[in-house]
């Protein structure tokens, strides 16, 4: 119906704006609880705030949310990748509504009913906009119309299946809106309120306009940490641990994580392979070549491009096919050609090219009757009575029809997977047809008459039949592949052994830090989910099975190294000792610098000390200062440039990210840009809203959330 289409014209945005207030979504019910504690703990996806969650109430939450995308944006199926979204998506939203709710019900903090109403009275909220009931000359949503709707969701109960499932979906998607309104307007209200803690002030406000606009110009010489070679750099124990016990907050983790080194391999065509590819598709290049209609051969060749015989644009087709369409001429076969972008093999045939119109208006009269040759009867009277002169409109209404105009343009209808014949006459007629032209169009079941009213954006159109096929390994090349990493796995059962034998066997082994429970495929490969459950199941240094995955295409095997627990991460850590050690080495260089331009009282003596001179401009305290000749920020001497007067070379060289600095102040000058009081505190309170909005991840860790989805999902 039409509320449907216009909730799937909005879709993209609607998926957006709801993704943005989702908490409603799942915050309508709470989960139920078992009897049996045992069976409960084996059906636990996670807990929050020491609330179990069941996975099939979780389950349940992830239809509910794909069903309303598959409204929204017309769709039959997600893909795989669509749908992990949609599992994260539910999953954060149930957190962060549990965390909220909690929150606000300790504040009393709650959306009234009259609150709702005034929201739906108003009419403006950008969720509602995307609606179908939003009124088309006020441009506002109309609570009458939602009100007429939920009238005829009860009447429609007893309406015939089809027309009740349509009254129910949209229902459904309207009751979505509403919870996730109500749970939005619930968010904001806490995140205002703690907002509200922190507050803006004149004082604050002429200092954030002082270092958005008190502009500096020096003359900057950089003297990088790169200048000098790390093997000069001499670092101990001591420095190392001293560090890490400085920088030991950064290395703070809130969850498990595992490290692995694999082997993955993956299974590719073999010369073979394409060798009986390329002559099966030589094949259909003879085959096509002489056939007079394409439609059978393409049929038999498994093509991934159907074969529609209809005219069809260029974006009808794919980028590779699209590109070739103008250099092949009518009746001529072109091909076969590889596409390594989609790996597949392609011919193509042309079979016609024409000038006609993207975009058609018309209007028909469907014409029905106990048998075909009574319709025909029918049909010759109408179409008689037209050619006559009679109005089209009056005859469709006298068939219980509107006889209104429509547009149709290519798009809605060339990238069929198939079309049947009835279709097919139909779109000929229409795209052949002339603006005023009557066709009686005799169909399997029935007649149609059709009338051509306008004919715009003449363009030109190809019925072209195109073999594409996918580059595929054989069986027995899987096969092969298989048999060796399976010796390979079974002669190597440690980690020595698989490191000092893989090149050999013609693999590498692999490096992968910080496996979480919560990725969806295990170093990026498809189809882990299995190898991921092991890995959080393996103690350290044990060996996985051979697993088959990717899209059937990958042999993997895992070696679990270490089992990062939640808290500090040790120096010993790999990344950890590099981290601090690229501290310490940085440090080292620092001091070193910084002996070497020790009473250096200008710009001239810091060339001298081999510093690089270059002049910098609007430096600001509120940006830091990118060195073109370090290619680092460097915040520190965005601080110092402005503590310096004009004319003042710096007390002293300056620490940074990249290297250490020395400057002189060539300039100050405020820009001449007007202080608005009032714009500055808005402008400090909208910071402080976005810092406010940073609670989420403090309550999150004070939620002890866990999340088990990998052992379901």
């Amino acid at each position: 119906m039409a509320a449907l289409g216009k909730i799937r014209s909005k879709g993209v945005i609607l998926i957006i704006l709801v993704g943005l207030g989702l908490f409603a979504f799942i915050a309508g019910d709470t989960f139920r609880s078992c009897d049996s504690m045992k069976n409960a703990n084996r059906q636990q996806v996670g807990e929050v705030l020491g609330k179990k969650v069941n996975v099939q109430d979780y389950q349940q939450l992830v239809d509910e949310y794909t069903n309303v995308i598959k409204i929204t944006q017309g769709r039959e199926n997600l893909t795989d990748q669509e749908l992990n979204q949609v599992k994260d998506m539910v999953w954060n939203t149930y957190v962060q509504t549990e965390i909220v709710s909690k929150e606000a019900s300790e504040l009393g903090l709650t959306v009234t009913d009259q609150e709702m109403q005034n929201i739906l009275n108003e009419g403006t909220n950008p969720m509602l906009m995307n609606t179908p009931f939003v009124n088309q000359q006020t441009g506002r949503f109309d609570a009458n119309l939602l009100k007429n709707f939920i009238s005829e969701y009860n009447k429609a109960q007893n309406m015939n299946s089809q027309m009740a499932e349509q009254y129910k979906s949209i229902y459904a998607f309207w009751t979505f809106i509403e919870k996730s309104l109500r749970q939005q307007v619930l968010a904001q209200k806490y995140q205002e309120l703690l907002g509200g803690c922190l507050l803006s002030n004149p004082i604050s406000a002429k200092m954030a306009y002082d270092n958005e606009n008190q502009e500096s110009s020096i003359e900057l010489a950089s003297f990088p940490y790169a200048s000098i070679n790390d093997n000069e750099v001499k670092i101990t124990d001591a420095d190392l641990n001293a560090k890490y016990e400085e920088l030991k907050p950064r290395f703070k983790q809130y969850e498990e994580t595992r490290t692995i080194k694999f082997v993955d391999y993956q299974v590719l065509p073999s010369t073979s392979d394409l060798t009986a590819l390329n002559k099966e598709m030589n094949g259909y290049v003879t085959a096509l070549s002489s056939a007079d209609d394409p439609a059978d051969v393409v049929r038999k060749s498994s093509s991934l491009v159907a074969f529609l015989d209809i005219p069809q644009t260029k974006a009808a087709f794919s980028s590779d096919i699209a590109a070739r369409l103008d250099s092949v001429s009518v009746g001529g076969v072109y091909g076969p050609v590889e596409n390594k972008q989609d790996n597949t093999m392609n011919i193509i045939k042309m079979v016609s090219k024409s000038e006609l119109p993207d975009s058609i208006q018309f209007r028909a009269i469907q014409v029905v009757a106990e048998s075909p040759e009574v319709a025909a009867q029918k049909a010759d009277s109408i179409y008689k009575a037209l050619q006559g002169g009679a109005d089209f409109e009056v005859i469709a209404k006298n068939y219980g029809q509107t006889g209104e105009k429509t547009w149709i343009t290519s798009a809605q209808y060339q990238k069929s997977n198939s079309i049947d014949a009835d279709t097919r006459a139909y779109l000929e007629m229409l795209n052949t047809a002339a603006v005023n032209d009557t066709k009686n169009l005799q169909i399997s079941q029935g007649n149609i008459i059709l009338q051509v009213t306008d004919r715009r954006a003449i363009t030109t159109k190809y019925v072209a039949a195109v073999i594409k096929k996918s580059i595929e390994f054989s069986k027995d090349t899987y096969s092969n592949a298989y048999n060796k990493f399976s010796q390979f796995v079974s002669e190597n059962q440690n980690l020595e052994s698989m490191e000092k034998n893989a090149a050999n066997f013609g693999y590498k082994v692999q490096d992968y830090s910080d496996v979480r429970n919560t990725d969806h495929y295990v170093a990026g490969i498809h189809g882990t989910r299995e190898a991921l459950k092991w890995i959080y199941d393996a103690k350290e240094n044990a060996v996985s099975p051979l697993y088959e995955c990717g899209n059937n295409d990958h042999l993997l095997v895992v070696v679990m190294t270490k089992i990062n627990k939640k808290g500090y991460r040790s120096l010993e850590d790999e990344n950890v000792k590099n981290y601090v050690k690229g501290e310490v080495v940085n440090d080292k260089k620092a001091e070193m610098l910084m002996e070497k331009v020790n009473g250096v009282k200008d710009i001239a003596g810091a060339k001298g000390k081999g510093g690089q001179v270059t002049n910098v401009a609007q430096v600001t305290f509120a940006a830091p200062v990118f060195v073109q000749t370090t290619g680092m920020s460097e915040p520190a001497l965005s601080g110092a440039v402005s503590a310096t007067a004009n004319g003042k070379f710096c007390s002293s060289a300056i620490k940074g990210n990249a290297g250490i600095y020395m400057f002189k102040v060539t300039g100050k000058n405020t820009r001449p840009t007007k202080y608005d009081e009032k714009q500055y505190e808005q402008k400090q309170r909208q910071a402080v809203l976005q810092y406010a909005g940073n609670f989420m991840q403090e309550l999150y860790i004070n939620a002890k959330v866990t999340d088990n989805r990998y052992l379901f999902f």
